[in-house]
């Protein structure tokens, strides 16, 4: 005895454009809610070697700055003196006083004195949270 079966209309019916049409809403709003940071990565710095170096994790809100190979300090990718940093970093610090973070990037062949006077305006503006990143490279 032949058993007859019958194929239902709704599984050949099935509309896949509902589908496609959330889907490409849920990329468009995760494109414009993200945040683009190379813009503050612009700058064309080499920066030094280190062995135990880690790749960095952005935190919320951090702020670059950028010393370039002559020691010219940069925030935001613009040229700024160290007073007018030490203006910038405070009122940064006020707008978020519990986590305002500071990354510093030096190149390899500038003095070390930038940096350590970048490091001291960010103590003099209330911000401990800072850091100057490197490059994993080979152990000498």
């Amino acid at each position: 005895m032949a058993v007859e079966i019958k194929k239902s209309s709704v599984a050949g019916m099935l509309s896949l454009t509902p589908l496609i049409d959330v889907v490409f809403l849920l990329l468009i709003f995760f494109l414009v809610t993200s945040e683009f940071e190379e813009e503050e990565r612009r700058m064309d710095i080499v920066l030094p070697t280190a062995t135990s170096a880690v790749p960095m994790v952005s935190k919320p809100r951090e702020i670059v700055i950028d010393i370039d190979a002559a020691g010219q300090t940069y925030m935001r990718g613009q040229a700024t003196e160290i007073e007018n940093l030490e203006q910038l970093l405070r009122s940064a610090a006020a707008s978020n006083p519990t986590n305002q973070t500071v990354v510093i990037r030096a190149d390899r062949s500038t003095s070390f004195q930038p940096v350590v006077s970048v490091m001291d305006v960010c103590n003099r503006a209330g911000i401990s949270d800072y850091s100057v990143t490197t490059l994993k490279g080979p152990a000498s």
